[in-house]
């Protein structure tokens, strides 16, 4: 089916001052729209930006830009920290799993919704493609569609399904996808990977994220059999373990044989392997994250990072003390399915130490951090020099624990604090 294209400035016309307009998430961020929003930024006022975390350039943020726009981001990414560190942004601390109902609920009703999506099939259906996530809500729910049509969308099976009537605006935008390309896993992180790898068990439901943990964990999988996935995001780690054989999926409850997940991130080779293959299912988040739904997957082992963790075992994983430097995410959403899962083992995964060398295991988080996860919800926490195991344990037993993981060059000075707080001797 063929859809009548205009410019993006034309399109982008439809915007007015003090209207909220939501931008598309993560590899989906629609840059031509973008750009087109923010050529318009001398003559609008008040406008309110929201989203996700975003690849790309986030212009909007810019300095000179402030009675313009506005962004309150449900994630803050390196594109929008700055912003948020200087006022002309904020953000707003939620669960992932809540997001949508956010726009759902009219909490944040949206007038506009800029997105980026494949070209319609005969039928006169769009994918979402690469980030459904909360894109999903935000396009049923906006007064406005503005839709970047792109070839390089991959059409993917689920709920990112949306018909050409839905939208307002169509822009031609045939630009490449933005892409993440992993470096090879350090030793630190390697040796995280392998005592991560350690506690997942045969017919294990994977939730992970991006990055060099994820990413040296599912290095470390090569030997498991019939893994599952159902995560709010994948990359290109997945995507070898599925071809090796290794993820088959036949042991879940919900979608068995499927890889759910929210969104992707990774390179084009990751793409065309979601590109119409029914293995592959991206559905909305709020049913993706919801804890109800991830307990009935056998084995849930949901594998999150994090900042900082104090003695106590409290996972400030956010904020660098009073800077907010990414958001609460999906990670209470998993380490509280995964406890609830039979079986399942909720692991907080981390190196030791910064890269300036100070330790990830405090005695108390710094002035100003914020808690994601608290004490209460944190079973594992495993680091290069081994696995903490804090369930059911006391506060002297967790500080015990802990230190034993912790960098050996900061044990002593760790067992000081302890001795002084928790009277260990």
């Amino acid at each position: 089916m063929k859809t009548n294209f205009i410019s993006a400035i034309s399109a982008l016309s439809l915007v007015e001052s003090d209207q909220r307009v939501f931008v598309h998430s993560v590899a989906a961020a629609p840059s031509l729209l973008i750009e087109a929003l923010t050529q318009r930024g001398p003559e609008l006022k008040n406008v309110e930006m929201i989203h996700l975390h975003t690849e790309g350039q986030a212009p909007y943020t810019a300095k000179g830009l402030e009675n313009s726009f506005f962004t309150n981001a449900l994630f803050v990414a390196a594109n929008t920290r700055q912003a948020v560190a200087e006022g002309r942004a904020d953000y707003i601390p939620i669960f992932l799993s809540e997001c949508p109902s956010l726009f759902r609920k009219n909490i944040l009703p949206l007038d506009v919704a800029l997105v980026q999506v494949s070209p319609p099939d005969k039928h006169g259906f769009c994918s979402l493609g690469v980030s459904v996530d909360i894109s999903k809500a935000a396009v049923e729910t906006a007064k406005i569609v503005i839709a970047q049509v792109n070839e390089n969308m991959p059409r993917t099976h689920g709920d990112g399904i949306v018909h050409v009537s839905r939208i307002h605006s169509f822009v031609e935008g045939n630009l490449p996808l933005h892409e993440h390309v992993s470096e090879a896993a350090s030793p630190t992180e390697l040796a995280i990977g392998k005592n991560v790898a350690s506690l997942v068990e045969d017919g294990a439901t994977l939730q992970m994220g991006i990055g060099a943990i994820p990413n040296a964990v599912l290095s470390c999988l090569a030997s498991h059999k019939d893994l599952g996935i159902h995560t709010e995001m994948f990359s290109d780690g997945v995507m070898e373990l599925v071809q090796k054989g290794v993820i088959t999926g036949i042991h879940k409850k919900k979608h068995p044989g499927k890889i759910v997940s929210g969104f992707v991130m990774g390179t084009k080779k990751l793409y065309d392997f979601i590109d119409d293959n029914p293995q592959v299912a991206m559905l909305d988040i709020g049913y993706i994250n919801d804890p109800h739904v991830i307990r009935k997957n056998p084995k849930v082992t949901a594998i999150n990072s994090a900042v900082e963790v104090d003695l106590t075992g409290q996972v400030c994983a956010d904020t660098i003390g009073t800077k907010q430097y990414s958001g609460v995410g999906g990670q209470m959403d998993f380490i509280r399915g995964a406890s609830l899962s039979e079986g399942g083992k909720p692991i907080i995964a981390l190196p030791s130490t910064t890269s300036k060398g100070e330790s990830r295991i405090v005695p108390f988080l710094k002035q100003g951090a914020d808690v994601v996860t608290t004490r209460a919800h944190v079973h594992y926490v495993i680091t290069e020099y081994g696995i903490a195991d804090l369930y059911g344990k006391n506060l002297r037993q967790r500080a015990k624990a802990l230190i034993g993981i912790a960098h050996p060059d900061h044990r002593e000075t760790l067992e000081r604090d302890a001795l002084e707080r928790f009277k260990i001797l």
